[in-house]
């Protein structure tokens, strides 16, 4: 077993030096288990936040790091964020069962602690009781909790206590009364909405519809919609629009409840969109650093994280591509110094410490955001996507003068 781990490190090393094209790392990672390394990332993410949440002590340690253009805006929003986006992004890892591996005990005792912060998060005498009001972010992040009980309801839900569980429908309720912007918004609204449908509490079914009409009429085609009435060249289509607008409806059809426009026809743009971020992957496992909040780091690959856990994949491509293209891009990122200050959280940056590529509206709360491309450790360690062999993605294949499938334009309009 040994002499053919070298074996296969030699065999790196040379395509590495007389071909120069992938570095080393990248090459490499196979022979490691894609699974543990996840694991470790998302453990090393949550557990600074978790760990001190659950004692109510997130306010009173977590140092918070604000864009070097910050806008003034309350700046208690940060606490909201960290807590809201990370569990959104490790809510169906938590969901899992209980298990002796390794990676059970360290899944068992994040889901304690969520358990408790969420306790903390709303209860208005814990010290890390929540901005619940006076900042229209709220209304982002409130989204982004009920998200994560949408995506776990049995695990981070229905554990919760009867006043706890008040105190989430008083404050969502409350978080709806703010105006969205004319943009990507309007789906924060409607996301806590379909959570209050799911648990069978009253929502607004007008909004809902008016929602999705409005998101279907910026649909301009071959996977993409515009955020708002004008286009953006940013990774908004990943960060919330679709992901948002088919949890939404997959909802609605749970419930029984009518949809302007059907699951499958929401996927299939969705699917498209899946199409085109993969083969934004590089040959070295590098990606596009444009648009708007590019310091959410892997928040822009959060539909094919979303359809590898829970929609499938499109048939063009498999598992074993996807887990591979998305654990060398995230091995490429993360083993930059400075993602992670002294203390363990994250810092403002896209790839290491970079303050000056954060947005105005950005703090290193807002960056828990990338979390979301740990949806796959939702499915089970046994599933094909982790279990299947490792293959190269598009662009790698084709910059090695391999013959893949052909890229056309898509218009999904019904």
């Amino acid at each position: 077993m040994r002499s053919n781990i070298y074996k296969l490190l030699s065999i790196t090393l040379c395509l590495t030096f007389s071909i120069n094209l992938f570095p080393q790392e990248i090459k490499n990672h196979e022979q490691f288990d894609d699974r543990a390394y996840w694991v470790d990332l998302a453990y090393q993410m949550a557990a600074p936040v978790l760990s001190n949440m659950s004692k109510g002590e997130l306010r009173k340690n977590m140092p918070i790091e604000y864009s070097p253009t910050w806008d003034n805006r309350n700046s208690q929003v940060a606490y909201m964020e960290t807590f809201g986006r990370l569990m959104v992004g490790i809510a169906p890892w938590l969901a899992l069962p209980d298990d002796d591996t390794l990676e059970g005990k360290k899944r068992k005792q994040l889901r304690e602690w969520a358990l408790l912060s969420y306790t903390n998060a709303v209860d208005p005498d814990s010290p890390d009781y929540l901005l619940w009001g006076g900042a229209n972010q709220v209304l982002v992040d409130a989204a982004f909790l009920a998200n994560s009980f949408i995506r776990a309801p049995e695990a981070l839900w229905h554990p919760l206590d009867k006043v706890t569980k008040e105190r989430y429908i008083k404050e969502f309720n409350n978080a709806m009364k703010i105006r969205p912007f004319f943009n990507n918004w309007i789906l924060f609204r409607s996301i806590i909405d379909a959570f209050l449908l799911m648990i069978d509490e009253e929502y607004d079914i007008y909004s809902l519809d008016s929602t999705i009409r409005r998101i279907n009429d910026w649909y301009i085609g071959d996977g993409w919609y515009t955020d708002g009435p004008d286009f953006a060249l940013d990774y908004y289509n990943s960060f919330v629009i679709h992901p948002m607008f088919v949890e939404i409806i997959d909802i609605m059809g749970q419930k029984d409840v009518f949809s302007p426009v059907r699951l499958d026809l929401a996927l299939r743009r969705m699917q498209r969109y899946n199409q085109q971020m993969e083969r934004l992957i590089a040959p070295d496992a590098s990606f596009p650093a444009i648009g708007r909040s590019m310091t959410y780091r892997m928040g822009a690959f959060q539909t094919l994280a979303l359809s590898a856990w829970k929609y499938g994949l499109p048939a063009t491509m498999t598992n074993g591509q996807v887990r591979n293209a998305l654990t060398s891009v995230m091995r490429r990122m993360f083993s930059v110094e400075g993602n992670f200050c002294e203390k363990g959280f994250l810092t403002l940056g896209f790839v290491g410490h970079q303050p000056e590529l954060a947005d105005s509206y950005v703090n290193n709360g807002s960056v828990y955001l990338t979390s979301i491309v740990f949806l796959p450790l939702g499915l089970p360690a046994d599933h094909d996507f982790w279990t299947a062999p490792a293959e190269d993605w598009t662009s790698r294949k084709i910059w090695n003068g391999e013959t893949v499938r052909r890229d056309y334009k898509e218009s999904i309009r019904q």
